[in-house]
């Protein structure tokens, strides 16, 4: 029997995605570009990856381009958390940069002594550990419900309910919450016409924190709905009737074989979640700032806000900034490492 060029020895050939690097490999080991011993060990040099993956890494360009742009060259702005900047002293704001008086860690001593300050760190925390512990498990519990959904159109109706509200906007979000629990809305007006006594939870200052985690829980679940369901896709069938066959029953089903195979998938979110811990939010609570008042409300971003955009003190609110983006990186790094001890990937490898 012949065994033609590029095949196995029982006469079949390998896949392309594991007969093109090979070749590549070969081609440059033709060439004299890449040692015979590299070549047994497997490893593609940089020059052989990057010639191979030209196209991919022009199809990425513009993406590159674009994060630069808008999310790293703005990180330079940061300077002025160690001025007392004024727009006013130049003809545009990027050039009084260059004008306006340094004055060290003025600006960081002033955030330490000021309690609003730590009124909104407060409340940012708050509302944070509230959230994690009500609105993070959710997703996962919806998506192995919907995932237990034997027929098709039901479990894709279910999902795309659910879906539906992420696409709304935090003003219709909080317009729906004001027609349904508002001193006007549905349910207190009909209270009020069966002689009970209504109520108003929009502008109740003590459920506050209740209220953006339930709105949260709305809006955004689906969305992780979504990310659970894929990772469950992904786990073989056989595992289930092995399970099935050896005695075990839906809940230990569920236990020992689909809550391991999200693990990965929650440790990344979890991690990733808890890199955002400063960020509970802008919007959803601007718009109702004025409702329960500064004290309830106000957390770091609307602070942020509030200081350097209302009041134009530019400087203070970007060492607010500075301050809140070294902690969330602090906190992914800490929170990625925990994830390496208990073996979980995390962000990135070990």
């Amino acid at each position: 029997m012949s065994i033609t060029a590029g095949s196995r020895p029982d006469g079949t050939r390998p896949p392309a995605a594991v007969e093109e690097p090979a070749a590549a490999v070969a081609a440059a080991v033709a060439k004299k570009r890449v040692s015979p011993k590299a070549a047994r060990a497997g490893k593609v040099p940089f020059r052989v990856r990057l010639r191979r993956d030209r196209t991919l890494i022009l199809m990425t360009l513009p993406v590159i381009l674009l994060l630069l742009l808008f999310n790293y060259v703005p990180l330079l702005g940061n300077v002025v958390a160690f001025q007392d900047y004024d727009p006013y002293v130049s003809s545009n704001g990027v050039t009084a940069i260059f004008h306006s008086p340094w004055v060290g860690v003025e600006q960081f001593s002033r955030m330490v002594d000021d309690p609003l300050f730590w009124s909104a760190a407060k409340n940012t925390i708050v509302l944070f550990s509230l959230q994690l512990v009500l609105f993070f498990p959710i997703p996962i519990a919806l998506a192995l419900v919907i995932n237990s959904v034997i027929r098709p159109r039901v479990r894709a109706v279910a999902q795309a309910i659910m879906y539906l509200p992420h696409f709304f906007s935090w003003v219709l979000v909080v317009t729906v919450f004001q027609q349904i629990l508002g001193g006007a809305g549905i349910i207190a007006q009909t209270l009020e016409d069966h002689g009970w006594s209504g109520f108003d939870l929009m502008t109740n200052a003590s459920l506050f924190k209740y209220l953006v985690t339930a709105q949260a829980v709305w809006k955004d679940a689906g969305w992780g709905i979504i990310v659970f369901l894929a990772a469950l896709a992904a786990v073989s069938t056989d595992l289930y009737e092995a399970a099935a066959m050896d005695g075990a029953g839906r809940w230990r089903r569920m236990w020992h074989v689909t809550l391991p195979a999200l693990r990965p998938v929650i440790a990344l979110l979890l991690v990733l979640r808890v890199g955002d811990a400063l960020s509970v939010g802008f919007e959803q609570f601007l718009l109702q700032r004025y409702a329960v008042g500064a004290g309830a409300s106000e957390v770091l971003d609307t602070y942020v806000w509030n200081m350097g955009i209302q009041n134009g003190d530019f400087s203070y609110a970007a060492a607010v900034g500075l301050v809140k983006g070294v902690i969330g990186v602090c906190l992914v790094l800490g929170a990625n490492k925990v994830a390496h001890l208990l073996g979980e990937q995390g962000v990135y490898q070990k």
